[in-house]
């Protein structure tokens, strides 16, 4: 079939590998889904808008509804009345998933796989490589992903070498830090982990490529085939799942949209139906409201959920920018075991926990664990203790794994699962779910949590690092505020594109909403019950602003200080100042990829903001295209 997709510049002829004749021909057969997203993405903003003007709270679905795009009624995927899947062999086991990125932003091949080599060789049982939050968007850093991904999966050559190299230089850090080798045969160690990949999510338009209308494509269309279509065989004949993560659903009917593309596209590659299987994050406040919903929609695909913690954050904020009385505290109090963050977690391991009509449960995957070992003596010992503490927890409580941002912390945490000697913990019994309105509430709930000058600091400080990271190609960046970057007991956290969302969120909250500090401030005169307001916070952007200016090369890069920070500036004062909240801080990140120019900056972003209020719509194409 020939394929009409529009390709941007020479990337076909220089991604040849990645672009295919079977991929854009798959392609273009998946393209009708295009127009189709892009509709259950404008009715998203449109509910999202309609609960902001009438000041309402999400609530759970009507029962004897019938969940759109399905023939499922909602009653009966509640009840477990549906067809799902046993979990595959590599995926029974999944105690500790890395995270991150199989590229680098501007880096040769042999310097760019190395991200894939330390994954695969990192003794993790799963690692997710990401397509989303955490991979740069910047020049053609999707599709150098796609390669190195290819390439390893593919055992060439290329991978191998760097492969061995790469083994030598991981067991000489952990005859260090852990006093033995973790890697005793690198070629042997390649075949453990099970390879995933998260794909982007349908809210994002793929910087490459348009459709047959010249309009943007779905990077969800985009990923879910280049992956997909470029692995499957390769994955098949070693015996490997072909396995995706699924992000920022939001309703079962977006589930369906993914449900109906992965479907379409076993079929058009020849693969029995139910052979992809999917993870979904639990990120958004809405999809906890109809968790077996999403279960249910996903059938022979669906194997578990994930609790992560910042986009969820961004999400309830999002959710409740209509109610003034709604404000976080801190993001250092907003914790998996904090008031609303309990119930959602709780919600997930009930729901995974449900049999289906023949008895299958799913995987509850828990949450991300930040730290790096990389500080002093006492920094690392507290933070690492804090980790394994938290390891821990998530054990006690059901989840059958969790994931750690870096390969460092695998050998760490992964032997709190190791003690149990279970693979997983399908099947635990834990009370059915319900759906009051007590349920509703306990998904909303406050807790009194600390609100200070130094949280304000905090959030603007990684703030403003993470959009210039991310400016600079930089999706995930070991980050922490400028004030201690001189401390090496305050360790840096890998940070990505949802840690840069909830600390905006928070701060558009504080001086929209209103909210008091907690306690006084001897450097700003602030005292307790001072309402943090717009004023305040450009003195605070300032000072923070001024800090980051002056900081080393070692944690601002000093190109970056006359490029992308003013340029990250700019975004986060106009998004916290304004009255209407943006609903992604991404989309103003995504307009100013590759672009230095402050005038061409403050006018995408003034021209996002105005069409944004003014006709509900978002700009999420490559403007550059």
């Amino acid at each position: 079939m020939k394929s009409d997709i529009i390709i941007r510049s020479n990337l076909k002829e220089l991604y040849r590998d990645i672009y295919t004749a079977e991929v854009l021909s798959t392609l273009s057969s998946l393209s009708h889904f295009n127009a189709e997203i892009k509709s259950i993405m404008s009715a998203r903003l449109k509910r999202r808008a309609e609960r902001q003007k009438n000041k309402q709270r999400i609530t759970f679905l009507d029962p004897e509804s019938v969940i759109p795009r399905t023939n499922i009624k909602v009653k009966d995927a509640r009840e477990g009345k549906f067809i799902g899947t046993p979990i595959p062999h590599d995926l029974q086991r999944q105690w500790i998933q890395g995270t991150g990125p199989a590229a680098k932003p501007n880096a040769p091949l042999a310097s760019s796989i190395r991200n894939v080599a330390y994954a695969l060789l990192s003794g993790a049982d799963g690692w997710m490589f990401d397509g989303e939050d955490a991979l740069g968007q910047i020049n053609a850093m999707s599709l150098d992903n796609q390669r190195n991904l290819k390439l390893a999966i593919h055992k060439d050559p290329a991978f191998l070498d760097t492969a061995e190299k790469v083994a030598s230089e991981m067991n000489n850090w952990s005859k260090g830090f852990l006093g033995r080798e973790i890697i005793s045969d690198w070629s042997a160690q390649l075949n453990f982990t099970t390879k995933i990949f998260r794909a982007r999510g349908l809210h994002l338009d793929d910087r490459h490529l348009r459709d047959q209308q010249g309009t943007a494509i779905a990077a969800s269309i985009v990923d879910l085939t280049l992956y997909v279509v470029n692995n499957y065989k390769a994955l098949q004949e070693a015996g490997s799942s072909i396995v995706l993560y699924l992000p920022k659903i939001q309703t079962a009917e977006e589930a369906a949209v993914w449900n109906e593309m992965i479907n379409e596209l076993e079929d058009l590659i020849g693969l029995k139906g139910g052979t992809i299987k999917v993870y979904v994050l639990v990120e958004q406040l809405e999809a906890t409201f109809q968790l077996m919903e999403i279960r249910a929609v996903l059938g022979k695909h669906f194997v578990g959920f994930n609790t992560g913690r910042w986009d969820y954050i961004n999400s309830v904020s999002d959710a409740m920018a209509w109610d003034t009385t709604f404000i976080n505290p801190n993001i250092e109090g907003i914790v998996m075991t904090y008031g609303y963050m309990r119930n959602y977690e709780d919600r997930v391991r009930r729901s995974v926990n449900t049999p289906d009509d023949e008895g299958n449960y799913a995987l509850w995957q828990g949450g991300m664990e930040p730290n790096i070992p990389v500080g002093s003596t006492q920094g690392v010992a507290s933070s690492m203790a804090k980790a394994v503490a938290g390891a821990e927890r998530e054990q006690r409580d059901g989840a059958s794994g969790k994931w750690v941002a870096h390969w460092k912390m695998v050998h760490i945490v992964r032997p709190v699962w190791e003690k149990t000697g279970q693979p997983n913990q399908i099947g635990r019994k834990f009370p059915p779910l319900t759906y009051t309105r007590n349920d509703a509430d306990g998904l909303l709930l406050l807790e009194p949590a600390p609100t200070t000058i130094r949280g304000a600091r905090n959030l603007l400080s990684v703030a403003l690092q993470y959009g210039n990271a991310f400016l600079q190609g930089m999706q995930a960046a070991a980050l922490k505020p400028a004030d201690f970057f001189s401390n090496d007991d305050i360790l840096y956290l890998m940070e990505d594109m949802a840690t840069g969302e909830i600390r905006l969120s928070i701060l558009w909250e504080w001086v929209h909403k209103g909210a008091k500090l907690t306690e006084n401030d001897p450097d700003t005169g602030m005292k307790a019950g001072s309402v943090f307001n717009g004023q305040f916070f450009s003195r605070l952007l300032e000072e923070e602003y001024r800090k980051l200016l002056a900081a080393k090369n070692k944690d601002v890069h000093d190109d970056s200080k006359t490029t992308t920070l003013p340029i990250s500036r700019e975004i986060v004062n106009a998004y916290v100042l304004d009255p209407v909240k943006a609903p992604w801080f991404i989309d103003l990140l995504n307009i100013n990829i590759n672009n230095h120019d402050m005038k061409v900056a403050r006018s995408r972003i003034q021209d996002f903001m105005t069409r944004f209020k003014n006709e509900g719509v978002r700009i999420t194409e490559n403007v550059d295209f």
